[in-house]
């Protein structure tokens, strides 16, 4: 596992927000997350994002530790794990104490605004990266979430390693809060945290030059690809591979993009990824053809010569 980054290490790779594959028991695995892990190495992404799609919101501290260790031995030495802490205080500060007994260099703050002010989650970044000695991956997904002050200081405090940005928009190319972002700190901290679909326009539009994604866990080397594209301005071919990433994608955003994308890597044969972790439930038999044939669909045309 790769123990340091810069931020021009964004900019190497997709950053790929996988599943956590766990047994029958709901026990995290070992073979199976290095499976998958392998699968989306091979595919030259570099960069593993453990969070909302690993259901790391509902993980259970008894198991922290080992998870962490897991995910450190199943990447290769090049491959940079961040992990996730949170959402809430308390489970985050008894998380930055197993972090700062071990080499992650940076960990993720999940959101929640259920029970957070924006001056509430400054304090708390800034407590967490004092205990766990790393800085943190800033993660925006709500408009009450944070002020653009409350960003302006963190980064000016130097505690944040980059920022995932993750608002909704009906159209991506209208948003406020993501332009005073990005004409107040380093554009280079952006990141784009919604898939291949809004990536493009913010890249256009709003200069982030980086981006995460689930469905690069079925076809790695496509969404590497994308990515390739989209820095050298090939914008034909970003459209035509960000075409054929809708139909999962489609799913995702029709019946959760957790879910689908977790029964979406086992139905590819990909690996095993067990059952959902409450509090958050597997997706209906009845849909599981359609998730076979898109996933099956990316994964097939991922092994294609590029």
């Amino acid at each position: 596992m790769k123990t340091s980054f810069v931020l021009s290490d964004l900019q190497q790779s997709v950053i790929a927000v996988p599943p956590l594959c766990r047994d029958a028991q709901g026990t995290p695995c070992a073979r199976e997350n290095t499976r998958l892990v392998r699968h989306i190495e091979a595919g030259g992404v570099s960069t593993l994002l453990y969070g909302g799609n690993a259901n790391f919101y509902n993980i259970s501290l008894t198991e922290y530790a080992a998870v962490l260790d897991m995910l450190d031995a199943s990447a290769a030495a090049g491959t940079w794990v961040v992990p996730s802490v949170g959402p809430y205080f308390g489970t985050m500060m008894d998380q930055a104490a197993v972090l700062a007994a071990r080499k992650f260099p940076t960990a993720m703050v999940l959101p929640t605004v259920a029970v957070s002010s924006p001056e509430g989650v400054r304090t708390a970044v800034m407590k967490f990266v004092e205990k766990a000695g790393i800085p943190a991956v800033l993660y925006v997904k709500d408009e009450k979430y944070v002020t653009l002050d409350v960003v302006k200081s963190l980064v000016k405090a130097g505690v944040i390693a980059w920022i995932k940005y993750a608002v909704v928009r009906a159209d991506p190319s209208v948003d406020p809060l993501l332009r005073s972002i990005v004409d107040t700190v380093d554009p280079r901290l952006v990141v784009s945290g919604i898939g291949e679909q809004p990536a493009p326009t913010h890249r256009r539009h709003f200069g982030v030059h980086a981006f995460t994604s689930g469905c690069v866990c079925v076809a790695p080397r496509r969404s590497q690809e994308m990515l390739r594209a989209l820095q050298a301005g090939d914008e034909a071919r970003v459209a035509a591979i960000q075409a054929r990433f809708n139909s999962l994608e489609a799913l995702r955003n029709a019946h959760g993009p957790i879910p689908i994308l977790h029964r979406a890597v086992a139905l590819a044969g990909i690996a095993e990824t067990g059952p959902s972790l409450p509090m958050i439930t597997d997706p209906a038999e009845a849909l599981t053809d359609e998730i076979q044939r898109a996933a099956g669909g990316l994964f097939a045309w991922n092994r294609e010569p590029l």
